[in-house]
């Protein structure tokens, strides 16, 4: 049994995430720092953020409902890193 969200091995793979995505946008240009550089870090950081949050709901719709929303930040991710590497 999981007594803590830092347990869940999809909370360890999602703060990976955020943990590379910081270290690749280290490199990006500075012009980017209030664009693509922000909102790659914060939608990577939200990954594990609302798996957190939705571990400490108490109704499984709450927990839903958190986790539907960490999965939309993964894609919002992957997005951002598409567009980093297409420009």
């Amino acid at each position: 049994m999981i007594n803590d969200f830092t347990e869940m091995p999809v909370w360890q793979k999602a703060m990976d995430v955020a943990e590379k995505c910081f270290t690749i946008s280290e490199n990006l240009p500075r012009k980017e720092d209030y664009a693509l550089t922000s909102q790659l870090r914060r939608s990577a950081e939200s990954i594990s953020a609302n798996i957190a949050e939705g571990f400490g709901r108490r109704t499984s719709k709450d927990k839903s409902r958190f986790y539907d929303i960490a999965r939309g930040s993964a894609f919002e991710t992957k997005s951002h890193l598409i567009y980093g590497l297409r420009v």
